[in-house]
């Protein structure tokens, strides 16, 4: 059995069963992700627009396309009406564009809105505290549609600080989740939090949706 097969068997046992597995195919040759796809996983994340539409012409229209990287305005129309989810959206301004193209093209774009729960400024995210404010302004928008959070951990925290960081994030989630009536256009369902280093922490928190990629890609580490 292959690594790729070994590592999905083994992160499929630890997935809850309801959690999306988001396997981050950048940088990633076209036939470690066909091995990917084989496996049955076809949420795929990219973190830049370029190598996003590359792949985007090579692979199934099966393959729901996650954008997971800091995403410029300019770069917004490339998205548009092509990937099921973008996760990083983390101001007003970033919203009203991807409003703006999905009218354009007669789509409604699902979104995530990524909250800096660390506080590190390395980090992209709005802070906790204006994400009422934030929703209820895309309240006002056509075309954008939020589906819930995310958030980045820091790479170097112990296990406890992460533990900490993930827990603070599912509260904000699940605080959201119970207003979400009051906002016109959102529905929580997704709480993006995990990745290859943290991803067991973070299902263990409540995430329903994790970022994997060294880890589906890599010989696991001893």
């Amino acid at each position: 059995m292959s690594i790729i097969k070994q590592n999905i068997k083994r992160i499929r046992e630890e997935l809850k069963s309801d959690a999306v597995l988001v396997a981050v195919t950048k940088t990633r040759s076209t036939e470690e992700i066909t091995e990917v796809l084989e496996g049955n996983i076809y949420d795929l994340g990219e973190n830049r627009v370029q190598e996003f539409r590359e792949k985007y012409e090579i692979f199934p229209k099966e393959v729901r396309w996650h954008f997971i990287g800091r995403l410029q305005k300019n770069k917004v129309k490339y998205l548009v009406g092509k990937v099921h989810l973008i996760h990083s959206v983390d101001s007003f301004s970033l919203a009203k564009e991807i409003s703006k193209r999905s009218i354009k093209e007669n789509t409604v774009t699902n979104v995530l809105i990524q909250i800096n729960v660390s506080k590190e400024e390395s980090k992209q995210g709005i802070d906790e505290k204006d994400l009422e404010d934030l929703l209820l302004k895309i309240s006002d928008l056509e075309g954008i549609y939020v589906k819930g959070i995310m958030t980045m951990a820091p790479y170097d925290e112990n296990k406890e600080s992460l533990r900490e960081l993930f827990r603070t994030t599912a509260k904000i989630y699940d605080r959201m989740k119970e207003k979400d009536s009051q906002f016109k256009n959102s529905s929580f369902e997704y709480l993006s939090m995990g990745m290859t280093n943290d991803y067991q922490i973070a299902l263990e928190e409540g995430a329903n949706m994790v970022r994997i990629g060294r880890g589906l890609f890599e010989k696991e580490e001893e």
